[in-house]
């Protein structure tokens, strides 16, 4: 993950990693912790942005918290992508809608 934050042809096999430890891996700091470097340092335009809000939901339903860090990058992420769905893809916001659920902020 860290070499697709600097190398954009590493995007793919990255979301594969990040998706496969935000449903599998059993430890949520990590878990979140991958979450929150990617969804703050991914580039614009990047589509491991969405993903990393996708993967906030993930983890929130896996393991009922998020530390504030990661519950307003998610926040965040979702209000990008509806403001400009080019700059964050709409997972961002499916993922704060499970953020919301699972962690019953509604």
């Amino acid at each position: 993950m860290e070499r697709a934050l600097r190398d954009r042809s590493a995007e793919g096999e990255a979301a594969g990693v990040l998706v496969g430890t935000a449903l599998n891996d059993d430890d949520a700091n990590f878990v979140e912790f991958w979450c929150v470097q990617v969804g703050t340092q991914a580039v614009p335009g990047s589509p491991l942005l969405g993903l990393a809000g996708l993967c906030l939901g993930h983890t929130a339903r896996r393991f009922g918290r998020l530390s504030d860090e990661a519950l307003a990058l998610a926040e965040s992420l979702a209000a990008r992508a509806e403001a400009e769905p080019t700059d964050v893809d709409g997972r961002a916001v499916d993922g704060y809608d499970d953020v919301r659920s699972f962690l019953h902020l509604w």
